[in-house]
């Protein structure tokens, strides 16, 4: 990175410090918290989605409906999520490439189960061999966020249907009274009244979710805790040219302080979201904002 970082053993002091932290190992460190956050700016949204459509699969008036939806969060929540990361990841990358497979390769006579292994075409495969490294990495990365939102969108799905189930229901019998069909009053009554007694779950729910990236080195993905890893383990001359003791204790600590200081801002955009819903709700904190403005 500097001028001076030509000959790192003739180094020392500040100047050696300064040269070590600007390594490319070290570029990718910082960029892997830059992972976390975009992992967690889609999956946010992506979950809530799934946890939505549990929840209305779950109050569905149509068995079915009903059953897949009861089932969806019942199974998931009960998997632990190391166990579910890495069968879920193997068995969703496998049925895109049989699927490709059944397309591109269909006069293929071979068996594609072939004991442990799992044999299709080289033009079926995810990504193909030749692609680019970016294109395996954002492949990593997709099936990450895939699976991070399944895992944490059946949670979500049980946090917005008692929250569903915690709207009285005196409030959707009024709104069909005054001639308001039940799609209606599901979306203009229930829907924004639930997001207050929704939002204490989910906000627990961010934080598990904030907590649970350092999974991502299961997935195959290079995250913060992976290069934290990498770069505190014991270096030596013949191996680096910036040797050093273990240092994972000064990584790690680095990456405590990333997650405190990120759980801490999370804490404070929920609280004001939380007075911001609870405006005008007949709740405890609405009733608390009444009585201070009065």
């Amino acid at each position: 990175m500097f001028s001076y970082c030509t000959d790192p053993s003739t180094l020392e002091g500040f100047q050696w410090l300064s040269c070590y932290l600007t390594t490319g190992k070290h570029m990718s460190f910082y960029l892997s918290f830059g992972t976390v956050l975009v992992l967690l700016a889609i999956t946010a949204p992506v979950a809530l989605g799934f946890g939505f459509l549990g929840a209305m699969a779950s109050r569905a008036r149509f068995a079915p409906f009903r059953w897949i939806g009861k089932a969806y969060t019942s199974i998931v929540r009960g998997v632990p999520d190391i166990a579910f990361f890495l069968f879920f990841v193997i068995a969703l990358d496998q049925a895109f490439e049989w699927m490709r497979h059944k397309v591109k390769c269909p006069d293929w006579t071979d068996p594609i189960r072939q004991g442990n292994d799992f044999v299709v075409c080289a033009q079926a495969k995810l990504p193909l061999s030749t692609s680019a490294q970016w294109m395996h990495e954002t492949y990593g990365f997709f099936l990450a966020v895939l699976t991070f939102s399944i895992v944490f969108g059946a949670f979500a799905a049980n946090v917005i249907f008692g929250a569903m189930k915690a709207v009285p229901r005196a409030q959707m019998e009024t709104a069909e009274a005054y001639g308001m069909s039940h799609r209606q009053a599901f979306w203009r009554i229930m829907v924004p009244q639930m997001w207050v007694y929704a939002l204490p779950g989910l906000s627990n729910l961010w934080m598990i979710l904030i907590k649970a990236t350092p999974l991502l080195f299961l997935l195959g993905v290079e995250d913060a805790v992976y290069w934290a890893k990498e770069l505190g383990a014991t270096k030596t001359a013949k191996f680096s040219d910036y040797p050093h003791s273990n240092w994972h204790m000064y990584y790690y600590f680095g990456l405590l302080v990333f997650y405190l200081a990120f759980t801490s801002l999370s804490e404070r955009v929920f609280k004001k979201i939380s007075a911001r819903l609870s405006k005008g709700q007949a709740t405890a904190a609405g009733e608390a904002q009444r009585k201070a403005a009065a």
